[in-house]
């Protein structure tokens, strides 16, 4: 597989119209600014994990129209000559800001602001999303597994069962992010550095002509390495009684202890109490038992609620495909323009659907913490010309019910988004995939519990400055008058 695949042509067909149109109007250079955010926490739970800014710097590093590109172009009869010879010296000039990856995000939060000249700014909306919708909602998904798990590894299974090639890879890279510990994709190892295990399937003990043998062959073939899959046939009967005898026979002997049993059907709960119990009388205290079977972060937390005895879980389609709620559900919007003197002028869309009413202008968001707790406790968006003085009381208001106000005294505040591009060139160096993972456990362990809950929980508040909440409500009055009689 090419990993260097020309993803130029990756985009909406609608890119293309409206960058031709832009040209043929002279609006092509003008300075906009987008944002991207979503509207709902997936699974109705409280936060996001953000995740994708890797493959967007990838993505931007490369993007270029090749002739073949060009030629395609040419041949739907829908674009000037002039529009092509520009696509042919296409790059992108702009400025990106993002929040970086592993980090807890919120409805309604620019996760990536994108100023540049109107075509390429409008050009690179569909893979920024695909991008961002994507591997937000698996590493999302992957944290609410983690925390089920309470402190038990879990390896992401997937790869058979999502939606392409793509889907898995940057599916358990992003799970990696939210919390898993490993995955069971070999190139994701290669290519990311998310540690690849794995070691059999049924198919290998029906190959031989028994259970034992099979488990027999592979203790002598990965004794340091074994973990034996136990319900081919029937796991207390056959299964359990065979590993133990596997283990004694060829890893005993070579002073070996460390070993596992993984159960992949049937009662999870009862199987893995009485295969603990059994492996402890073997004298197998040691021996680890890995469950897997269509898990999901309910089912987790119900097999461990019930004492189950289960020391890592693998997770497959109900992580990779995010199947409980597979849709992320980000958007790209216009946010403000600049004019010939270069004033920054806010946009606005208006909807019927108030949910779906957009915060203008370019921003700039903080995350406030309290100093004691360490824990965050509201995010503020701003106009990008303002500053929060963290030494000074700041008062906080529901940007819906504005007579819900809070004062924070004792707080930090700390400006989310970073600057990766600046006129065209990366300047943000992106940091590896472990430090990444490391900041989202950060990140989860600055939330408040209530925030977490899978079930009804705290909505945590995304507020709007005094001066961006009269420029919003200012415009919607505005648009209101004009357009109503």
């Amino acid at each position: 597989m090419d990993v260097k695949r020309n993803l130029t042509m990756l985009c909406d067909y609608y890119e293309l119209t409206m960058g031709n149109g832009y040209f043929q109007c002279g609006l092509g250079d003008k300075t906009v600014y987008f944002d991207v955010f979503y509207r709902s926490n997936p699974d109705n739970g409280g936060y996001a994990v953000a995740a994708g800014l890797e493959q967007i710097v990838d993505y931007i590093e490369n993007l270029k129209f090749t002739d073949e590109d060009i030629e395609f172009l040419r041949s739907k009869n829908c674009f000037c000559e002039e529009f092509l010879g520009y696509l042919k010296n296409f790059r992108f000039t702009g400025d990106i800001w993002a929040i970086p990856e592993g980090t807890v995000v919120f409805p309604g939060e620019p996760l990536v602001t994108v100023k540049a000249p109107a075509i390429q700014a409008q050009f690179i909306e569909t893979y920024v999303l695909m991008i961002i919708n994507h591997e937000s909602l698996i590493a999302t998904k992957a944290s609410r597994l983690a925390r089920a798990a309470k402190g038990r590894a879990i390896s992401e299974f997937g790869s058979r069962r999502a939606q392409g090639a793509d889907a898995a890879m940057l599916g358990a890279r992003a799970a990696y992010i939210g919390g898993c510990g490993s995955t069971a994709c070999t190139i994701v190892d290669r290519d990311y550095g998310v540690p690849a295990t794995g070691t059999m399937a049924h198919s290998w003990v029906q190959m031989f002509d028994s259970e034992y043998e099979a488990f027999k062959t592979y203790c002598e073939i990965y004794p340091n390495n074994v973990t034996l899959l136990v319900d081919t046939f029937n796991v207390l009967e056959s299964g359990i009684p065979n590993a133990i005898k596997a283990f004694r026979e060829v890893l005993v002997p070579k002073g070996i202890t460390k070993c596992a049993i993984r159960i992949d059907s049937g009662d999870i709960t009862y199987l893995s109490k009485k295969a603990r119990k059994m492996l402890d009388d073997a004298g197998f205290p040691e021996c680890k038992i890995v469950v897997s079977n269509a898990l999901d972060e309910y089912l987790i937390r119900e097999l461990i609620r019930q004492g189950a005895e289960v020391d890592a879980f693998g997770v497959g389609e109900r992580l990779i495909t995010a199947k409980s709620d597979p849709v992320f559900g980000g958007v790209y919007k216009l946010c403000a323009v600049e004019n010939e003197n270069g004033d920054i002028l806010p946009k606005i869309k208006i909807s019927e659907n108030v949910g779906k009413i957009t915060t203008p202008h370019f921003k700039k968001i903080y995350r406030l913490r309290g100093k004691e707790s360490g824990k965050a406790e509201a995010d503020l968006m701003c106009v990008y010309d303002e500053t929060i003085d963290d030494s000074k009381p700041i008062e906080l208001f529901d940007p819906e019910h504005t007579w819900k106000r809070k004062t924070l005294t004792d707080y930090t505040a700390e400006e989310l988004q970073q600057k990766i591009y600046e006129n065209g060139k990366l300047i943000y160096t992106l940091p590896s995939i472990e430090e990444i993972k490391a900041h989202c456990a950060e990140e989860i362990e600055g939330m408040w519990d209530e925030v977490k809950r899978f079930n009804n929980p705290h909505n945590y508040y995304v507020d709007l400055s005094q001066k961006l909440w009269d420029i919003k409500h200012d415009m919607i009055a505005e648009h209101r008058k004009i357009n109503v009689k």
